[in-house]
């Protein structure tokens, strides 16, 4: 399906209304179309008549002129007025709809697109793309249809008046009509490099201005310096491009509209001579000409316009067909009254066809109320294993099973609301720490908000805000250091209060005071639930039911602490090295 097939689902919604606008339009259009008459009637029918005196002449002219300004000055501003009002509206909740279903779209798409798609791309899409497709309703819809009907009614107009000058007049017509089929079918393709051009450039920014502490930090300014330059010199040849052939397009079809006057002035002129036409016809016709090709010179002005929209809606659909990694099957079922049972039964799993697989026949089995820790080298497989459990992936081979419950049989969202993460690195939005902490579960009261937070030994450093609860805490929590953050973030799974907990490495990157205030609250936290920890300090995890080492993507270890000191394998040379260190 073409992509403006598809644009039309968003429309249809709203056609009355656009069939209201253009309506309306036809009205604000058409009423400057009586001027070429009034000039004809002043000329032929007032100043020319020999029968009349020159009072009754004058008459006449104010009688005519007032009409005019009645129709102008009391009829023409709310035409105006609802016709930009309604074509506006309208638009606006186009865009309102698409943006909508993008945003839901892009929700339910997996980590997996998160991980090889640049964020700038996709807000590049979502803001600047589909504000684009703004002018093909507020152009292709209405305008495009307005100034047909101006061309057909001042057609009409002009053919009751004289029929050769009219076919005269609209001689260029045919050309006009193949240097816009021949030119704007380039422009389309040139318009799509121009788009992805710039969104590479508004990438980039979204990326080094989230990390310009970095840039910073390693003096990097002069360097970065030079691949924005790139990116940007890229865009401009992009751009260069397709005004090039934009200004190509303008010269050719400029120049067929602007011989059409001169048919007509040269044909009307001998007519006149001829005593074949009147004076005032031929400066009607005149008149009408700048009525007339305005109309079409504004159609050239759209094409780009259009073409600009035509590859914007590419872009966004394209988008929008992304496809879902990880989704409901059509049966599934909600998960409810989870106990925390979980078995890994021969999972294996790997990225994508061309990688390696990370994990290879995994099978273990946790019980409810356990806590266990994996445990092993960085890269082993550790947090895809985690990962999997709420489905930020599908595993490859194998299955998963909470409860007794295939992961892939029930609802994706039942099955996360039973699970509750703390990650090494927590985001935070930047908005206030309340709004933060109930997210873990939006309806829930102030008080309730409070006592998750003094849980999660948050509640004084709070306090101690500028705004207490309701300070704003900057992008990514940029305002809270490392230790805040997490216990803000642990506030909120504790609000949440969900059977299974996963805690991928949620201290390793803490002070020895921040880690012990929160090592304290993550135990408070797992009382009672099932709890899966990714360590990276072994020290911290010395008190789990089971301890898992993974090596290489699979399980080459399984026991307690005490177990697997005994045994003197890799669990025990990891444990050595740290605590020695």
């Amino acid at each position: 399906m073409s992509s403006m097939k598809r644009y039309m689902k968003f429309v249809k919604p709203y056609n009355w209304q656009i069939f209201l606008t253009i309506v309306i339009g036809i009205f604000k259009f058409a009423i400057p179309l009586f001027i070429p008459l009034l000039i004809k009637i002043v000329i032929d029918d007032i100043i020319g008549a020999e029968a009349l005196s020159s009072s009754e002449k004058l008459r006449q002219l104010y009688m005519w002129l007032g009409g005019t300004a009645i129709l102008f000055f009391i009829f023409r501003p709310p035409i105006e007025y609802y016709r930009q009002y309604y074509a506006q509206l309208v638009s606006n909740k186009i865009l309102y709809d698409i943006r909508q279903e993008l945003y839901g779209h892009m929700q339910r798409l997996s980590l997996r697109f998160y991980a090889n798609t640049r964020a700038g791309e996709v807000i590049s899409r979502v803001i600047n793309d589909v504000e684009q497709t703004k002018n093909f309703v507020m152009i292709g819809l209405m305008n495009l249809w307005l100034d047909l009907a101006t061309i057909l009614i001042a057609i009409g107009i002009m053919l009751t008046m004289d029929v050769p000058l009219t076919l005269v007049t609209l001689l260029a017509f045919p050309f006009y009509a193949f240097s816009v089929k021949y030119f704007f079918g380039r422009l389309r393709d040139l318009t799509r490099e121009r788009s992805q051009a710039l969104a590479n450039v508004q990438s980039y920014l979204h990326e080094r201005v989230q990390g310009m502490s970095i840039i910073k930090s390693f003096v990097l300014e002069k360097h970065e310096q030079k691949i924005f330059d790139a990116n940007n010199d890229q865009f401009l040849e992009k751009a260069v491009d397709h005004t090039k052939w934009n200004a190509k397009a303008f010269a050719v079809v400029n120049t067929i509209t602007d011989i059409a006057p001169l048919l007509v002035i040269g044909y009307a002129g001998y007519q006149v001579i001829q005593g074949n036409l009147s004076v005032g016809t031929m400066v009607a016709f005149i008149a009408y000409i700048e009525r007339l090709y305005n109309p079409l010179r504004r159609l050239v002005n759209s094409s780009t316009t259009l073409t600009q929209s035509f590859a914007s809606m590419d872009r966004v659909f394209e988008l929008m067909d992304e496809d879902y990694d990880v989704k409901d099957k059509e049966n599934a079922r909600d998960l409810k009254n989870v106990d925390g049972k979980l078995e890994f039964r021969g999972v294996s799993f790997h990225y994508s066809d061309s990688t390696e697989a990370v994990l290879s026949d995994l099978n273990f089995t946790v019980k409810p109320g356990e806590t266990v820790a994996f445990v092993g080298m960085s890269g082993g497989g550790k947090s895809t294993i985690v990962s999997l459990i709420p489905r930020f992936y599908d595993v490859t081979d194998g299955s998963i099973l909470m409860d007794g419950h295939n992961l892939k049989d029930v609802t994706i969202h039942s099955l996360r609301d039973q699970i509750g993460l703390v990650l090494q690195d927590s985001i935070l939005f930047s908005d206030s720490v309340k709004s933060n902490i109930l997210m873990g579960r939006p309806g829930a009261t102030d008080e309730e908000v409070v006592a998750a937070a003094k849980a999660a030994n948050a509640h004084e450093f709070i306090e101690l805000l500028p705004e207490g609860y309701d300070t704003k805490v900057g992008e990514r929590g940029v305002k809270l250091s490392g230790g805040q953050k997490q216990r803000v973030a642990i506030a909120r799974v504790f609000l949440k209060n969900p059977p299974i907990l996963i805690l991928d490495e949620a201290t390793s990157a803490l002070d020895l005071e921040s880690e012990s205030l929160i090592q304290d609250s993550l135990e408070k936290l797992a009382h009672d639930r099932t709890t899966l920890i990714v360590a990276h300090r072994l020290s911290t995890i010395t008190h789990a039911d089971q301890i898992l080492v993974i090596n290489h993507g699979k399980l080459v270890e399984k026991g307690t602490h005490d177990e697997l000191m005994k045994r003197q394998g890799i669990y025990h040379n990891l444990f050595q090295v740290q605590h020695f260190v």
